[in-house]
């Protein structure tokens, strides 16, 4: 899905990025072996790739959650707000890097149940905390913590949605070119 608008700044290059932007290319870099387009352009405004940056790898280290699981969060909520880039990165990571079960990503991609019970209650209570923007009915975290989660797991999700809101939302408006590493997993809303 692309925003009716598109910002008109070019994206931030290591040869032309700020001294606030420029570590953080780096580091990009060095952790990934390039710097992705995403990256790129939410560096015009370093503040937004560094909070990214910064939540996505508290979310990543600290939530609780399995790499699987971890996925099942990232791409119900790029799912929700119609991120093709962040669904193509995000497939491409599930299958390579968290090893979420063939069945499972392609249900997530297709909006299809998903035929695992544990990864089908995370991400329609994902999808709940997305819908009512973040106000579940007791139902709703009831049927959550009986898949086996915990309440944390609820604010780990709060995280992750605001990380995805960040991404999802700089990529509709400066619309990346979906790098190379991620094409094999290109998805459209």
């Amino acid at each position: 899905m692309s925003a009716e608008y598109k910002l008109s700044s070019p994206p931030v290059t290591l040869d032309n990025a700020d001294a606030k932007a420029k570590p953080l290319l780096e580091s990009a870099k060095a952790n990934l072996g390039f710097v992705p387009n995403m990256y790129a352009h939410m560096a015009k405004a370093p503040g937004v790739l560094d909070t990214y940056l910064h939540g996505y790898a508290l979310f990543r280290q600290d939530s609780g959650f399995s790499p699987p699981e971890q996925e099942v969060v990232f791409l119900t909520i790029s799912r929700e707000n119609g991120c093709d880039y962040c669904m193509s990165a995000h497939s491409m990571i599930a299958e390579k890097a968290s090893k979420v079960p063939a069945d499972v990503l392609e249900a997530l991609r297709s909006g299809e149940p998903i035929p695992d019970d544990r990864l089908a209650a995370l991400s329609t209570f994902t999808s709940v905390m997305f819908r009512t923007r973040g106000m579940p009915s007791r139902d709703d975290v009831d049927a959550f913590l009986t898949a086996g989660f915990e309440e944390q797991h609820i604010l780990q999700i709060i995280l992750a949605m605001a990380v995805k809101t960040l991404s999802n939302y700089a990529n509709h408006l400066n619309q990346p070119e979906l790098d190379s590493a991620f094409s094999g997993h290109a998805w459209e809303a």
